[in-house]
């Protein structure tokens, strides 16, 4: 039997620096995996992963059925609400209705024809980053372009003020430490506080916003709230806040109690989205930047390539390069019904892994899934996910990183590495801490 806690160790930096090889041993090994250090069952393989993300069986949440006891789970401690406050009211973690409605509601920022008109300032902006990087002859490329970028995109679709961004990034990077497989108490402090304040911010900049709307996408959250009437806002006020405390959502979350089904959005839900459209708004993006370019460098006959015709091989080379080396290694379901997988019942209550990063490397879906190969056609990596979770800001990252990518291209033709990059810490969200390079 395959001990999976000697292959599966994602709190040792030399598995964080490259898993590919121990994935490799875990799809051998076989099609979904028990890994007792987090109870949680793995799944490998390409075929698997695509299959679970689609199974309404399994759920990003389960609160929307069952209380933390009728799931044999134990509530969060109450120290840490005001993290799950914030993490349970946005999409990621919902469920039908509540997730198809406020997706209904945001998805109309996402359109292909309303990012296509986000294009120009999407240019704009990673090419004045881009100038900036060359004239100053390089630097970390982590910090001073892979990160700005998104952060700068999401901030202007929010309508966030410029003095005010700087904030942004800290705040996110302390929320998502909780992502991580069996997070320590020094990271929830992070995140609580983080969770504190970004979302007092948000509540007073969406007062400033309420009281003098403008053309971003808080103005038009705040309208379709002031849509619902005040029944919802009464219904707000009324449930449970689904957190870390030992609150629960009942059935009637999705709709007003004793009345007709929520359309709109809450204040809190509101909050939530635009948190959420930070945090997973620009960590795909930072993290493919900084692992593709690291990839590149790795292969210059590929980088070469990508030279000598960028129009021509840039949108493959994207996609591979998320294919290549995944930004999201790791996407959690809990198991809401008895099912039976490949042999193997999984029980209600249970969780499922599902290793994107091992999935996006399956030979039995890749040909040589090893290779960089920037002109890779048949491409169908899940590093957006698959389902009604499927990443909702694809079509978004997608632009910005084509344009950084196009611009570093034409501007820094000679870019090279300058010192061995750094590594995160983080294996769920996975990427560089830095990446130094000159031009």
């Amino acid at each position: 039997m395959t001990n999976t806690a000697t292959l599966f160790r994602p709190r040792a930096a030399d598995f964080v620096a490259n898993p590919y090889p121990a994935y490799a041993e875990l799809r051998a090994a076989g099609r979904v995996l028990h890994y007792p250090p987090t109870g949680q069952w793995l799944v490998p393989h390409h075929a698997d992963v695509s299959a679970l993300l689609r199974d309404r069986r399994l759920g990003r949440s389960y609160q929307h059925r069952f209380t933390h006891e009728e799931f044999g789970r134990t509530a969060p401690p109450a120290a840490h609400e005001p993290f799950h406050t914030l993490n349970d009211h946005g999409m990621l973690d919902l469920e039908p209705p509540d997730h198809t409605r406020i997706r209904r509601l945001v998805s109309q920022a996402f359109t292909p024809r309303t990012v296509e008109r986000l294009a120009p300032t999407v240019r704009r902006l990673a090419a004045r980053l881009v100038d900036d990087f060359v004239a100053a002859g390089g630097g970390d490329l982590v910090a001073e372009v892979a990160e700005p970028l998104p952060v700068a995109v999401i901030a202007e679709m929010l309508g966030i003020p410029q003095a005010d961004r700087p904030l942004l990034r800290p705040w996110s990077a302390a929320i998502c430490g909780m992502y991580e497989l069996n997070p320590d108490e020094e990271t929830a402090t992070r995140a609580v506080r983080a969770s504190v304040e970004f979302s007092d911010y948000l509540r007073e900049l969406i007062a400033a916003r309420r009281a003098r709307p403008g053309d971003d996408l808080i103005s038009a959250l705040i309208a379709a709230y002031d849509d619902a009437g005040e029944d919802s806002r009464d219904s707000e006020d009324s449930r449970d806040s689904g957190g870390g405390g030992g609150g629960t959502r009942g059935p009637g979350l999705g709709a007003d109690a004793g009345s007709r089904p929520r359309t709109r959005l809450t204040e809190q839900e509101m909050i939530s989205t635009c948190v959420l459209l930070l945090n997973a708004g620009h960590e795909a993006t930072v993290n493919t930047t900084a692992n593709g370019w690291w990839a590149l460098l790795r292969n210059p006959g590929q980088l070469a390539r990508l030279r000598a015709a960028p129009e021509a091989l840039l949108p493959t080379a994207v996609e591979e390069l998320m294919r290549y080396d995944t930004p999201l290694q790791l996407f959690e379901r809990w198991v809401l019904e008895d099912i039976e997988f490949a042999g193997q019942v999984l029980p209600r209550g249970s969780e499922v892994a599902l290793l994107f990063g091992s999935a996006n490397h399956d030979p039995a879906r890749f040909a040589d899934p090893a290779a960089l190969d920037l002109s890779r056609a048949d491409n169908p990596h899940i590093s957006f996910g698959a389902g009604i979770h499927y990443c909702l800001g694809a079509p978004l990252a997608r632009l910005e990183l084509h344009c950084s990518f196009g611009e570093l291209l034409a501007k820094a033709p000679r870019m090279r590495l300058a010192a061995e990059p750094e590594r995160g810490s983080g294996f769920v969200i996975r990427g560089l801490k830095e990446l130094r390079v000159e031009c």
